[in-house]
Parts: structure tokens; C-alpha cells; sequence
């Protein structure tokens, strides 16, 4: 079963007012921690999806994996899911399943990746998502049959619609330290007291 993977980085950080994609955390940027453990994983392709500070960002990483530019960045995080999930299908036509994940989840891990596919094959189950501080959310395994759905998404909720609408099809794993997203100049400075 082919899996790619999906980073979302396509905001303009608005609460933050530089883009947290570049701010450092152990050394790398939160893009690259995020790329670093999609790499370590044999999902393929990785995507990184870009629109704001796309120049900015592209500059400083290596090209090892594959970048979209979504110009429509500013219609909310579906547009940059959709685009993400076409230039997968076009990249790898027979991918079975995608990961989206963001580019802020500090925490982020390769083992986090790879259970999110371990569940679906040992449930079946058409969306394995992650659960943290009584959420659940990113990253997030879409197997094919929900593709049409995520290229015709809309506005800024991102695909979280389809949990709900999908529930009886939905698995979850535990990501201890995923609800560690980075929004504003206090969840930085907590980040790097951690």
C-alpha cells in the first residue's frame, strides 16, 4: 500500500508576524523537523506545500523532498490541501493513501508517521487520525476513497469536516506532545523552555 506524505506550509504565520516554518527548535526549523521525519519513514512522495514566504522557505531547505506552491494560499488551508493532494496523485498515480501533516508540530516524529499507517492496517479503517489534549487532528491519514473529498475542500477548517462526517471510518493513535503547535511569540518562547 503506496503512501505519500503531505506538510502543510503555506501560512503567513499572521498571529506570529514571521514564519514559523524557520523558527529553530533543537537546532533545525520546525519545516525541517517535520521533513526530517517524513525522510525517515518509506512513505513516498513528501510534499511540502508553500505560499507565503515560499521563496523564504525554499532557500533554506534541502531538495530532497518536493515542493507545490499554492498562489491561493490565502484562501485558507484547504486550498493548500487540495493542491497537495494533486500534485501527489500526479507525482505517484497509484499512491493508496496520504499524510497531512503541518509544519508547526514541534514534536513530530517518524514513529508517529509510521503508526498512523500501522493502524489502518490493522483496522482497515479509511482515516487514522492523531489525539492529543482531547482533539484530534494533524497528522492524519486519508486513504484514496476520501482524495475526491479532499481536493474539494473549502476555507480554513481543513479536513477536520471529515472527521466528523466520517466518524464510523475513523482510528486514532496517541501523539503525547501534539497539541505543541506554535501560533504567537508565547508558544515560542514556552517551546524552546521545554
Amino acid at each position: 500500500m503506496h503512501t505519500g506524505i503531505m506538510i502543510l506550509a503555506a501560512g503567513n504565520s499572521s498571529r506570529l508576524g514571521r514564519p514559523k516554518q524557520l523558527l529553530v527548535f533543537k537546532q533545525k526549523t520546525l519545516i525541517e523537523q517535520t521533513i526530517n521525519a517524513a525522510l525517515q519513514t518509506s512513505f513516498q512522495p513528501i510534499i511540502v506545500v508553500l505560499g507565503a514566504y515560499a521563496n523564504e522557505i525554499q532557500e533554506k531547505l534541502s531538495a530532497e523532498v518536493n515542493f507545490v506552491i499554492n498562489e491561493n494560499w490565502s484562501a485558507g488551508m484547504s486550498s493548500s490541501i487540495a493542491a497537495g493532494v494533486a500534485a501527489l496523485i500526479k507525482k505517484s498515480p497509484l499512491i493508496e493513501n496520504i499524510i497531512i501533516a503541518v509544519s508547526d508540530q514541534a514534536f513530530i516524529t517518524a514513529e508517529i508517521f509510521s503508526a498512523l499507517k500501522q493502524k489502518q492496517i490493522s483496522t482497515k479503517k479509511g482515516i487514522v487520525a492523531s489525539t492529543y489534549a482531547k482533539t484530534t487532528g494533524t497528522p492524519v491519514l486519508f486513504n484514496k476513497q476520501y482524495f475526491p473529498q479532499l481536493l474539494s475542500l473549502t476555507g480554513n477548517n481543513g479536513a477536520k469536516s471529515m472527521l466528523k462526517l466520517h466518524d464510523n471510518d475513523v482510528e486514532t493513535i496517541a501523539f503525547a506532545m501534539g497539541n505543541v503547535d506554535i501560533d504567537t511569540e508565547t508558544d515560542y518562547d514556552n517551546l524552546i523552555k521545554k
